[in-house]
């Protein structure tokens, strides 16, 4: 026979005020500090927003964090908190509460709401928004004493409906606020869409932006100028589609260089920089050298794809000091078919040590520009991960690959491409050629060490739009099926 807790005097006093709301708000002037979390929690979790919002008024700790109990955004939930901002601003409470100096909406700290852990004031809390320098400006005083809201956005070309009540409350109290936006991703929204929203928020807060755009590059450089504000910015992720061809065929190359630079330049601007994605940015061609040397800190990650290199491109990697810490490198839909690849071998010298993964797709690589990598490759000792799909490399290559990889110990995923012998013309796939190489290669492979996860894919069927892939067990495309 199982029996049941009895409630404890905590829950039965937090259910008692929840369900007589009057008296709820009325006691929160002389509510315990102990109390509030607790009370807190469960008024969130039981929807009773009214209790909420006066709540949020009266909070007597220096941080709320009450994206930690937001399940699935709620535009309810999220009003009643805002509303009770609303009234903390117009001081419509007893003055020793004024301690509330951080809502966090984001979904972090969830330790603070763990009433197992005892009491506390919040001030044990981590900030993870650091105290940002503030420039040197008459108001810079009244920006660090505004209440700091700190959130995350991830914002779609139709906007959900509480994102759209966040951000036209957050336009209308910008002055009122130190609105901080800590990661912020976009998907399809315009350039001015895009730049107005930022103008919302502190530059100097925001460590991670990803923008997924249909920008030319007239609406980049524009933008440009936003960027370089972001001085504290982490990780930066761009990718670009549909560029408008006429347009790039109708603009003078004097205005096109003027463009470029100008967006460029803003990485000198960016002394934090770690991580850099750039998907789609053909204008980079002839000018990675610049790029690479506007960089100010050692990146740890640099992803470049859909773009064609120069010869002076791939030379920059090599010159570049910012990149000899690399521990991700990843080149994919680059085309590379017609270059020396001697600056990437002395780049993968430089990152023998630092370098976790490579990442070399459909890049067109040939026999002899894989070869000149071998001797660097093989010192890699801290790969874990390789990708080689789609490239134009024959089985001996191949094999000659596979056991320069004999001290990669590290390795667990391994991706490499179906050998050249395995296709008829125009890269049809011959099944039979497909699973007898690619079971060649995994036993050579075995033999001079023990293999992770690897597989063998051939390039993309123009049919049916999939691989032939052999890993475990082999997997033909549709059209073999």
């Amino acid at each position: 026979m199982s029996f049941q807790a009895p409630p404890t005097l905590l829950s039965l006093a937090i259910e008692g005020l929840l369900k007589n709301e009057a008296l709820a708000i009325s006691a929160l002037q002389e509510l315990p500090r102990d109390l509030f979390k607790p009370l807190f929690k469960a008024a969130f979790t039981g929807r009773h927003t009214k209790i909420l919002k006066e709540m949020v008024a009266a909070w007597p700790l220096p941080c709320l964090p009450v994206g930690a109990l937001m399940k699935f955004p709620d535009r309810m939930m999220l009003q009643a908190v805002l509303d009770g901002v609303d009234m903390h601003l117009a001081g419509n409470f007893h003055p020793r509460r004024q301690k509330l100096k951080l809502l966090e909406l984001r979904n972090v700290y969830h330790g603070f709401w763990d009433i197992s852990v005892g009491p506390e004031d919040g001030d044990h809390i981590k900030q993870t928004v650091r105290e940002r320098r503030i420039p040197a400006r008459r108001h810079r005083y009244f920006l660090r004493q505004r209440l700091k809201v700190v959130t995350d956005l991830c914002l779609e070309q139709d906007l959900e409906e509480h994102q759209t009540y966040f951000l036209q409350w957050a336009q209308e109290r910008r002055d009122s606020l130190c609105l901080c936006c800590v990661k912020m991703k976009t998907r399809g929204l315009s350039m001015y869409t895009v730049r107005k929203i930022l103008k919302m928020f502190q530059p100097d807060y925001f460590e991670e932006l990803e923008l997924n755009t249909e920008w030319t590059l007239p609406m980049l450089t524009c933008f440009s100028p936003c960027l370089g504000q972001m001085k504290n910015l982490r990780r930066l992720l761009l990718t670009l589609v549909n560029e408008n061809l006429f347009e790039i065929l109708a603009t003078s190359a004097d205005t096109q260089e003027k463009r470029v630079t100008k967006f460029i330049s803003q990485f000198s601007k960016l002394h934090h920089l770690q991580h850099l994605d750039i998907a789609g940015a053909y204008f980079l061609h002839g000018h990675m050298n610049k790029l690479l040397q506007c960089l100010k800190t050692p990146l740890e990650f640099l992803s470049i794809s859909l773009c064609k290199f120069s010869q002076s491109d791939l030379e920059s990697f090599a010159q570049c000091q910012s990149l000899h810490h690399l521990k991700h490198l990843h080149l994919a839909g680059v085309v590379l078919y017609d270059l020396s690849f001697v600056p990437l071998r002395v780049l993968l010298d430089h990152v023998a040590d630092t370098l976790k993964t490579l990442e070399f797709e459909h890049c067109r690589m040939t026999d002899s520009q894989l070869s000149v990598l071998f001797p660097a490759l093989s010192q890699c000792s801290q790969l874990v991960e390789v990708n080689f799909y789609d490239n134009d490399i024959s089985m001996t290559v191949l094999r000659n690959l596979l056991h320069r990889t004999a001290n990669l110990s590290q390795l667990i995923i391994e991706c490499y491409p179906a050998p050249l012998e395995c296709y008829e013309a125009d890269f049809v796939v011959k099944a039979e050629k497909f699973v007898q190489f690619s079971s060649q290669l995994m036993n050579a492979l075995r033999t001079v060490r023990q293999p992770g996860a690897v597989s063998f894919a051939s390039q993309i069927c123009l049919q049916c739009l999939q691989r032939c892939i052999y890993d475990q067990e082999t997997r033909l495309c549709h059209c073999w099926q």
